[in-house]
């Protein structure tokens, strides 16, 4: 049986369409998804996270534990610090794409909702020789996203500090509307906004409140449609235990400098001698919609796969990421795609799709 966040009730008495997602049941749209994605793109959206594993790791050898457990480096991690990290197996291949928090006595990891228990066994499996504890705080807390570029002057009214004095990708400890609250400045639509956790049984007084100013309710299904325009991976499409962090992109996120970590050797070996593939954005001719598993082809030949598709509607046509190999990874390359038997013209392009304008 699914797990319910504490939002639950709220989605399914406002109408949301529900589904299995992460062993979750979370709600894929409200109204439509194009709707909620043009809301995030154009002014904010609100959307229930608390699907997503949230891991708290303390003790004397919590930083070289992580530094052993991740690809990133988090020694170098100043407090308030958030960073994204992969952990690999001994492979080199990805169990789940995760953010550490530093918290300054002890660091959180945030760990896709489908990879929470592997991950958590993981880390059980690996701490025998370290002084720490590993506490997963999921069920009794939830976390919600603000994103959208009136993110911030919206949900800077509820938080008692400044959050525009805080950094991209850092956190604070700081109240919400009277709550004890952790707030960070990221998210996973390329837009800025924040991402909010706060004790289970306080989350409804927080949405609600951003629901009353006007924050549009978002689904799973424009996150998806969000993430994709911002060229971001996501676990079981663009990554997973068959894919390597170098050929799906994510080199930034290996540092071989800072000392052993799990997957060290066979990432090296992978450096040294390519698997041939990489991660790549497409952009389609027509206005039919590739999907995951199509067949990338050049010259008659499949050379490649679709891992996520989508119309945009940012951009109002399809696009696509796909793995191809390195020698057909040139922007501008010109591809086809199978797309039930009807080959479609389309060409790589840069990625991401999306950037947001900054100021």
């Amino acid at each position: 049986m699914a797990l319910e966040t504490a939002l639950h009730a709220w989605h399914s008495s406002h109408g949301a369409r529900m589904v299995d997602f992460g062993g979750w049941d979370m709600p894929v749209q409200y109204s439509t998804i194009v709707e909620e994605h043009l809301a995030v793109r154009n002014a904010s959206g609100i959307f229930d996270i608390s699907h997503m594993g949230r891991l708290k790791i303390t003790g004397p050898d919590a930083t070289s534990f992580l530094q052993k457990i991740c690809s990133n480096n988090c020694s170098n991690l100043k407090i308030g610090q958030v960073r994204y990290n992969l952990v690999c197996n001994e492979n080199g291949t990805i169990l789940d794409d995760i953010l550490v928090y530093n918290l300054a006595a002890d660091y959180l990891l945030v760990v896709n909702a489908s990879n929470r228990l592997k991950i958590v066994s993981w880390l059980l499996r690996h701490a025998t020789s370290f002084n720490i504890q590993i506490e997963d705080q999921t069920l009794y807390t939830s976390m919600i996203a603000v994103q959208g570029p009136t993110a911030i002057p919206v949900a800077k009214d509820l938080i008692a500090d400044d959050t525009s004095n805080l950094g991209y990708y850092f956190n604070f400890d700081t109240k919400v509307m009277g709550i004890p609250s952790l707030v960070s400045r990221t998210g996973y639509t390329g837009e800025d906004g924040v991402e909010i956790i706060v004790p289970k049984g306080e989350e409804l007084k927080v949405w609600d409140k951003l629901v009353s100013l006007g924050v549009q309710p978002c689904g799973l299904g424009c996150r998806d449609t969000l993430r994709l325009e911002a060229g971001m991976p996501l676990y079981g499409h663009e990554i997973d235990e068959n894919t390597n962090p170098l050929e799906a992109g994510l080199s930034w996120a290996v540092k071989f400098d800072k000392g052993d970590f799990i997957g060290r050797d066979a990432l090296n070996t992978e450096k040294n001698n390519p698997s041939g593939q990489t991660r790549v954005g497409i952009e389609l001719f027509s206005k039919r919609i590739p999907r995951e598993g199509c067949p990338i082809i050049k010259s008659g030949i499949v050379s490649g796969e679709v891992t996520s598709g989508t119309f945009s509607p940012t951009f109002n046509k399809p696009i696509a990421m796909a793995f191809v190999p390195l020698t057909l990874a040139s922007v501008g390359t010109e591809l086809e795609v199978d797309i039930r038997g009807k080959f479609e013209s389309c060409k790589v392009v840069a990625l991401p799709f999306y950037k947001r304008k900054t100021t």
